[in-house]
């Protein structure tokens, strides 16, 4: 592999992997929130924030880190509170009990409103603050969940990266030059030292499953999957340890865990889905540290490739494409080459593609664990050789045609389908 491919993989797996405090949608809120209040001489009197509706149908049910409620207000007003921009998708990191109650105080004298923007932006999030002396101040995000775009002050303009495209990743490399075989050859071949950021992951995912399988939050998923006494309805062996791990730390961060996850393409969830089922097998296998982190790196990159083909946010449920990165990691683990892993990605594709995205929700828990138990089926069908043929509905004879099938229905075969899920969202 030439150096500036080389360079270019490494860079879109560090764009596409850091850590994250809280369901991305109501941090890149807070971002926005955070960033135009740097710019008062004076405090908040009141916000102002208007979303894409994928940010508003992605944050209305979901636990905001620390606080125990939910909702864009709530990540707004602890953004005035507490709120470090520069700190990134870990803006709400100095969170405490103290800053939740005044943040509370701050949504319940109705000085946060929240509504839909025009923007045709899919990622879309744009705070303006009103300040006691009379000033404001504005911020836009777009396209990606920490990427600040524009800045004003008082209407004058600070700071505008805005793209006049309006398809996303259009200023970032997205991912879409990548193919199964090349992605594996990097993973296979990287130096080792440039793969640390794969060693953070797994102690930062592992940690928030600990502490998922400890505690007591949300629908208890991951914690009632391992529980003995439903030992006879799951059994204890690997397909239920991948299903636990991944599940408990959905379900800790979904209710408001103030532990981080490393998350992929913008997504916590899709981060601990595309790694935790791939750590709990290379525990299972014996595997190196070596062969553990290259398969992280694996299922990583067609995780951020097949990504690319569907947009940040869209109706396709993001564990969809999450436990297709982690079958491959697990087929690598188990000795498997280039044919088995594009195997494994048709049997994901064929099987659970269609699973919606009805918002961020302590309920993405489940669906986390079906597409963990999918990974874990197809991918030991693709080591037998068995894959679904390419007669079977959107599945190819080329696996990267089959990619391409998905982020087709994805990205523009569902957005029907997103337009009525928000609208019974927002009617109940």
């Amino acid at each position: 592999m030439d150096k500036l491919t080389y360079d270019r993989i490494l860079r879109i797996l560090h764009q596409e992997v850091k850590p994250a405090l809280g369901c991305t949608e109501p941090i890149a809120v807070a971002i926005a929130v955070s960033r135009a209040a740097a710019e008062g001489k004076s405090p908040v009197e009141r916000v102002v924030v208007r979303v894409s509706p994928n940010i508003l149908k992605n944050a209305m049910g979901v636990g905001i880190p620390g606080t125990g409620l939910t909702g864009l207000p709530v990540a707004a007003a602890l953004a005035v509170i507490c709120g470090k921009w520069e700190y990134g998708l870990e803006v709400l990191r100095n969170v405490n009990s103290e800053a939740a109650a005044a943040a509370k105080k701050f949504v319940d004298e109705g000085r946060v409103s929240v509504a839909l923007s025009d923007s045709p932006k899919m990622l879309y999030a744009e705070a303006e603050c009103f300040f006691t002396d009379g000033s404001s101040a504005r911020a836009i995000i777009e396209d990606h969940h920490d990427s600040i775009v524009y800045v004003a002050r008082n209407g004058r303009v600070l700071s505008d990266l805005r793209s006049k495209d309006t398809c996303e990743n259009s200023k970032e490399d997205d991912g879409r030059f990548l193919v199964l075989s090349l992605i594996n050859e990097f993973a296979q071949t990287a130096d080792l030292k440039d793969l640390d950021l794969m060693k953070d992951m797994v102690a930062m995912n592992t940690a928030i499953s600990e502490e998922g399988l400890r505690g007591d939050y949300g629908l208890r998923v991951g914690k009632t999957i391992l529980d003995e006494k439903y030992r006879e309805v799951f059994g204890s062996m690997l397909c239920t340890r991948c299903m636990a791990m991944t599940a408990a730390a959905s379900d800790a961060r979904m209710a408001g865990c103030t532990m981080p996850a490393m998350s992929n393409s913008g997504s916590g969830n899709q981060g601990l889905t595309v790694s935790l089922p791939v750590i709990a097998a290379a525990r299972h296998l014996g595997s190196s540290e070596e062969e553990l982190i290259r398969a992280l790196a694996l299922s990583n990159l067609i995780a951020i490739h097949i990504k690319s083909y569907l947009g940040r946010l869209s109706a396709l449920c993001g564990c969809v494409v999450a436990s297709t990165g982690a079958a491959c990691g697990i087929v690598m683990l188990r000795g498997g080459d280039v044919p088995h892993m594009g195997a494994a990605i048709k049997n994901m594709i064929g099987s659970i593609t269609g699973m919606v995205c009805d918002g961020a929700k302590e309920g993405c828990a489940m669906k986390v664990a079906s597409g963990v138990s999918c990974a874990l089926q197809s991918a030991v069908l693709a080591l037998n050789d068995i894959c679904i043929h390419p007669t079977d509905g959107i599945i190819d004879q080329e696996v990267e045609k089959t990619i391409g099938n998905l982020g087709e229905i994805g990205s523009r075969g569902m957005l029907q389908t997103d337009s009525v899920i928000l609208n019974i969202m927002v009617s109940k």
